[in-house]
Formats: structure tokens, C-alpha cells, sequence
């Protein structure tokens, strides 16, 4: 038994870039056929795309807002269309619009938790009844350290991700029953557009808390996430993995 993920399928939201990217990367690597689903970005998850295909895997690009049921269903819908059926569900699609509470818009929050948590809602909905029928599923949730600890001006995005864990447990014991898997993965500071706004002065700091004293790589998240799909994680539900070189621990 190993991580090899030959005849699975799968979706990797928010996947034209970062995280997301390497997720879908990953998973193609290992044998599973990639649903890369992207909302504006159609250059970048098409480049994805040829990627995966450049080293012999199998991916589609498939565009839409995640945010939105309509559009969540149709991407489910494309993946079974596209490949038969649907094994596993990565829900990374995410943004930030970081302020301190008191400036804060409306609309600021909206738009986080819409991105960040209300998508994490729609497609897990939407690819638990397929899931159900085979009997068999794994669903990540990509949520962040940030959700374990919170964050000076990230109140939204902090509220998110802290959603998506307890989303992820209550999942977790709603399905268990029919053999699918949902956990989470909490990253910590990797380099991204996300982190790509911190100051020098900011990165040398978080490093610093970092037991491990650096940043961790798109691609250790990806390890994780391949590994939560496999069937080596089979006995493994309702968890959440920080992958953040010992920033949180809890």
C-alpha cells in the first residue's frame, strides 16, 4: 500500500495557482485524473493543465465561481462527466482582504467567507451524494493556521478558516459511516500571492516563530493533501494536519 492514486479523480478548487497548483500537480503525479477548477484565471489553469499533461497525467480545466451552489454543482457534474465518477474533493479556492476590524468593510467580509468558507459548503454538498452512492470518498479541506490561532487583521479570513475546521468534524461524522474520509490541512507561512503582501520586517518575524526557522513549500502541502487522499489514510477522519514547521501546535 502506498500514496499512488492510479484511477481515482479528482477536483482541486481554486488550482491555476500556489497551493492549489501544486495540489493538483501532485495528485496528477500519483495517478489520479485532475478536475483543475479555476474562476477567473483561465490562462493559468490551462498552463496547469499542459503541465500535468507534459508528464503523461490526465487534467481538465473546468471554470467556476465556487462561491455559488449552481456553480459548484456543474464543476462536480463536469468531473463525473468527465471521468465517471468523483474520489476525491480538494476545497482550496481562498483570498484574503486583510484590515484591522475597525476599517473592515462589509463587503471585505463577505467576499472571505464567501470564498473561503461558503465554497467549502457548496462543493462538499454537491459531491457527497456521489460520494454516498459509491460508498467510498475523501474530502480536504484546505484551512490554515490562521483559523487555529488568528491573526491581527485577518478577522475575516481567521473566521473562515476556524469554519472550516469545525465544518470538517461535523462532515467528518456525518459520512463516516459510508467509508468517506474529511480532514483538513492547515498550512503555515508558504510562499504565495497571499504572503507575497508581507513586509520584509513580517517574513523575518514569522520565520523566527517558526520552530523550524523557515517557510514552508507549496509542495509540502501537496505531500500532505496526496497523503489524506490515499489509501494509507483510510483510519483517518475528522483531523486536522498543521503543516507549518511547528508554528501552532496544539
Amino acid at each position: 500500500m502506498d500514496m499512488q492514486l492510479t484511477g481515482k479523480s479528482a477536483i482541486v478548487t481554486g488550482a491555476s495557482r500556489g497551493i492549489g497548483r501544486c495540489i493538483a500537480i501532485d495528485l496528477a503525479a500519483r495517478g489520479a485524473s485532475v478536475i483543475v477548477n479555476y474562476n477567473s484565471s483561465e490562462a493559468a489553469a490551462q498552463d496547469v493543465v499542459n503541465a500535468i499533461c507534459a508528464a503523461g497525467g490526465q487534467a481538465s480545466a473546468v471554470r467556476g465561481d465556487v462561491s455559488k451552489m449552481d456553480d459548484a454543482s456543474a464543476v462536480v457534474k463536469a468531473a463525473i462527466d468527465t471521468y465517471g465518477k468523483l474520489d476525491i474533493l480538494v476545497n482550496n479556492a481562498g483570498t484574503t482582504r486583510d484590515t484591522l476590524l475597525m476599517t473592515m468593510k462589509e463587503e471585505d467580509w463577505d467576499h472571505v467567507i464567501a470564498t473561503d468558507l461558503k465554497s467549502v459548503f457548496t462543493c462538499s454538498k454537491a459531491a457527497i451524494r456521489p460520494m454516498i452512492r459509491q460508498r467510498s470518498g475523501r474530502i480536504i479541506n484546505i484551512t490554515s493556521v490562521v483559523g487555529l490561532a488568528g491573526q491581527a487583521g485577518q478577522s475575516n479570513y481567521a473566521a473562515a478558516k476556524a469554519g472550516i475546521i469545525g465544518f470538517t468534524k461535523s462532515l467528518a461524522r456525518e459520512v463516516g459511516s459510508r467509508s468517506i474520509t474529511v480532514n483538513a490541512v492547515a498550512p503555515g507561512f508558504i510562499p504565495t500571492a497571499l504572503t507575497d503582501v508581507l513586509t520584509a520586517e513580517q517574513k523575518e518575524s514569522a520565520t523566527k516563530m517558526t520552530p523550524l526557522g523557515r517557510f514552508g513549500k507549496p509542495e509540502e502541502i501537496a505531500y500532505a493533501v496526496s497523503f489524506l487522499a490515499s489509501d494509507l489514510a483510510a483510519f483517518i477522519t475528522g483531523v486536522v494536519l498543521s503543516v507549518d514547521g511547528g508554528l501552532v501546535m496544539h
